[in-house]
Order: structure tokens, then sequence, then C-alpha cells
């Protein structure tokens, strides 16, 4: 597939996006219940998660396809984006919580906190938490990254670390003592900026914000690659040493794509948390890793928009499959992970290039 076919396919699936994120929720809103082109407020949802995932599969495509790096904790910036647009939402229930208090969410009430922790300060202004949504994973990712780059630590020995500091964090959410609502995480949230978060208008609202982030992530990533910043990314992937012999500092390119994918995966999980209503420390699980690692892989990675077409084929059988036979989808997931390793080595996107040679 040359480079005109690969803007051409990444033009259509752009088109498609920007259709979902406008059409969908003016259908939603503006046609009667009973029209065939109507659809419903989970409908909305649903899809809005979806493109959540693809973002999230978009930032670990920038750093496993382009950089090689086999990032396992993807879902810990995630997670943590998620975690930091949750403060906010938690904030605005004020004294509609179980218990009234004002001030403290309901599980402080339970345990009893007597005050606010100093880390929930400034997380009842949006724009404080929309902040802290980049600045908290993007943080994480600097001094970890540098930490890791620095002592030029690689391979597989990176992706245990990653995976590591992922199920670390898992543990300290659980616990009540850190404040974040510990197993049950923080819930019920009840308005964004003054608008009822359950509104059919609001989920059709975020729906388009998701899209349209994701429309701005893909082409910021795509003029990052095909930047000169890029061209020396992907030469660390393929010859590392080589680099460092033209005199390239390696470790800082790395440490550079490293944060801004974080960055990426927060922006998701700020996305995800209103649509979803929820966020536990399930979210730090390192299967969740994993998972984002399979939906580039079948998707292909190394493409960007491959990374979006796995994430969305992936989550929408997995809705399928948890609801027709719930048991067995992790063993899909597994067999479709090895079958796309062993035939399908590029993905999806592989197979497509594949038969567009033969025609």
């Amino acid at each position: 597939m040359n480079l005109f076919q690969q803007d051409k396919l990444a033009g259509w699936l752009m088109v498609t996006i920007t259709l979902i994120s406008v059409l969908i929720p003016l259908c939603n809103l503006l046609t009667p219940v009973d029209s065939a082109l109507h659809f419903s407020a989970y409908t909305v949802s649903l899809l809005g998660k979806y493109l959540t995932f693809a973002l999230l599969g978009l930032s670990l495509d920038l750093v496993w396809g382009y950089c090689g790096i086999l990032a396992l904790g993807q879902g810990a910036f995630f997670a943590l984006g998620g975690y930091a647009i949750g403060l906010y939402l938690m904030r605005q229930i004020g004294n509609r919580g179980v218990y009234g208090n004002p001030l403290l969410p309901d599980f402080m009430v339970f345990l009893n906190w007597s005050e606010l922790p100093w880390y929930w300060f400034g997380f009842n202004q949006f724009w404080f938490a929309v902040l802290m949504v980049v600045v908290v994973p993007g943080l994480l990712a600097l001094v970890f990254g540098w930490l890791a780059f620095r002592s030029r630590v690689t391979g597989v020995y990176l992706s245990i670390i990653t995976q590591a500091l992922t199920y670390a964090l898992l543990l300290a959410f659980f616990r009540n003592e850190m404040g974040f609502g510990g197993n049950n995480g923080l819930t019920d949230f009840k308005e964004i900026l003054g608008f009822n978060i359950q509104s059919e208008g609001v989920r059709s609202f975020f729906l388009m914000v998701t899209g349209l982030i994701l429309l701005l992530a893909f082409y910021v990533s795509r003029w990052v690659v095909q930047s000169k910043l890029g061209r020396v990314i992907t030469a660390v992937r393929d010859q590392e040493m080589r680099v460092r012999f033209l005199g390239y500092r390696v470790e800082h390119f790395k440490l550079w794509i490293f944060v801004f994918s974080a960055m990426l995966a927060g922006m998701a999980g700020a996305l995800y948390v209103p649509q979803v209503g929820i966020i536990n420390p399930s979210e730090f699980s390192p299967l969740n890793s994993l998972e984002i690692v399979i939906w580039v892989a079948i998707g292909g990675r190394c493409t960007l928009y491959g990374a979006i077409i796995g994430a969305v084929l992936v989550n929408y059988a997995k809705s399928l499959l948890t609801g027709w036979a719930p048991e067995i989808w992790l063993f899909f997931l597994g067999t479709a992970f090895i079958l796309v390793t062993v035939f399908l080595p590029n993905g999806v996107l592989g197979l497509f290039r594949s038969q567009e040679q033969k025609s």
C-alpha cells in the first residue's frame, strides 16, 4: 500500500468518525423515539466509549508502533486521567450525596474522615481538573521514563517494569487510606458544568467532543511521526545503537514520545469516565493494558489509524460476546491475538494491504 492509498484509507476513516460524532447525536436529539433514524442514549454512550478506546489505542501505537517501546502500563495513564476528571465530578455532587455533606464525598463520611485531603483541593474548578488530566499522567511518565531510559532499560525488561508500575498503582488505589474511594472508586456523578450528566443532551455532547478530540489527536500524531522528530523516533526503533553513534540523545526522544503518549491516554480516560459514570481501581488492572496491546496488534501497528480500527473492532466484539457468552470472551481475545500474531503480523490492515497489492 503506497502513501496515497494510506492517506486515502485514513481520510475515509476520519470522515466516518466525523459522521458518527455529528449525525448520531443529532439523530438521538432531533428524531422521535419510534423513528428508524433514532439512536438510543445507550447507543450514543457505547459509541462514545468506543471512541475513547480508539484514542487510547492511538496513544499506544505512537510509543509501541513508532518507537518500539512495548509499554504494558498504558492503562495506568488512562486511569489517572479518569480519576482526575472523577475528582471534579465528585466535588460537583455537594450536599446531594447520601449523607448530605456539602464538602466530603459519601465514602469519606462513611470512613469518618474529618476534612478533605489536600490533593482534592482545586478539583472543584473544571479548568484545574482538565489541566490535571494531562499533567498527572504526563508527570508520572516523565519521572518513570527519565529513570528508565537514562538507565537504558529496554525490551522485555521495560515492559515488565511498566506493568509492575500499573500493578503498584492498582494496589495503592484499592486502599481506603488513599482517599480515592477504595474498591468502589468514584461514582454517582450528578452534573458537569451545571448540566445533568445523565441527560441525553450531555451524552450526545460527549460523543461529539470525543470524536473531535480523536480527530485532532490523530492529525497531531500523524504530523509528529512524519516530522523530523518522528523519523528519528522510528530510527530509534529500528537501529537504536546506530542513532546513538550519530550523536542523538536517544533517551530524550524516547522520553518525549512516552510523555506525549501518556497525555493522550489521560485524555482518553477523562472522556471515558463521564460517559460510563464510574472510575475504580480495576482500570489499573494489568489485563486492561494487555488488551490495549491486542487492539493495536489486531488493527495494525505503526499506522495510527490501524490502532483506531483495532480498538473499535475488538471492543465491538467484546460487547457482543460478553452479552452472548461472557465466559468465552477472554478465550476469544487470546485466540484472536495468537492468530493475528501468527498469520497477520501486520494486523487487519496488513491483510488489506496484501489484497491491494494483488489487485
